[in-house]
């Protein structure tokens, strides 16, 4: 399988779970009294819409290069991340408004039953997390990354929502806006990971040399070519899943051009 479809299959689990958990969080937020939950699955819809631009990214950045795009079109993984990340910082802010209001209005605490299907959707996002980073490692994708992170951030603001239902059910009276506090924090944490996902994906679009690792190995690998006596600029740029090598090699000065 070639590393365009093993990030778009990925893709697609991502959407199938966040479609499935929206509406879970959802019900369960509303049912058991938690604005924790209700805004978890605010940011598990904006989940979906980010995956599905993530999706249409990766499909336009198979397109093979043309007299237009010498480089080929992954430079369009970068610009979607870019949109990933405005859907993030956007349920963040609704989250946190969100929050400041039920922190400000009396209701009921949240139902006790709500923590056992926080466990599960903890449990859920941490195992998606780790199965999408891992393709996007494997594919050099970094919307595909920042598609993973989508279910950390996730993951996070469950657990947020897990201590403050916690609390508000431990202390009792005086304590019902536990959560709201909790989704309030959560919001504080997505604006943070938001950044950390805005930065190298704006390195990408800039060029910036950013893979010391890599050039390292390519100057090694060129040193095994025959007639090459060493290295001088090696220059790296990513576009999607691909890097492009500029590379001057040092050769015998007596050899013929042919």
């Amino acid at each position: 399988m070639s590393n365009e479809q093993t990030a778009i299959k990925a893709t697609y689990f991502s959407i199938i779970g966040n479609s499935s958990l929206a509406l879970i969080k959802g019900l369960t937020g509303f049912f058991g009294n938690s604005y924790a939950l209700i805004a978890d699955a605010i940011e598990s819809t904006t989940d979906i819409f980010s995956s599905l631009l993530v999706l249409f990214g990766l499909k336009y950045a198979k397109r093979p290069a043309d007299e237009n795009h010498p480089y080929g079109h992954g430079k369009i993984e970068p610009l979607i991340t870019f949109l990933v990340v405005a859907f993030l910082v956007t349920s963040a802010t609704v989250i946190a408004y969100e929050s400041i209001l039920h922190i400000q209005t009396p209701h009921k605490s949240p139902e006790a039953w709500t923590l056992f299907v926080l466990g599960g959707i903890i449990i859920w996002k941490e195992i998606s997390y780790r199965v999408v980073i891992k393709k996007s490692k494997e594919t050099n994708s970094s919307s595909l990354k920042a598609d993973a992170w989508h279910h950390r951030s996730d993951a996070i603001t469950s657990i947020m929502a897990f201590i403050g239902i916690s609390i508000a059910l431990i202390f009792g009276k005086g304590f019902e806006t536990a959560d709201d506090w909790a989704a309030l924090l959560a919001s504080a944490f997505i604006l943070y990971n938001s950044y950390l996902i805005f930065r190298p994906a704006l390195g990408e679009m800039m060029d910036e040399q950013l893979y010391d690792d890599l050039l390292l190995e390519i100057r090694q690998e060129s040193m095994n070519v025959k007639d090459v006596l060493g290295t001088e600029k090696c220059f790296i740029r990513k576009a999607g899943m691909l890097y492009h090598v500029d590379l001057h090699v040092i050769v015998n000065g007596n050899l013929s051009v042919r």
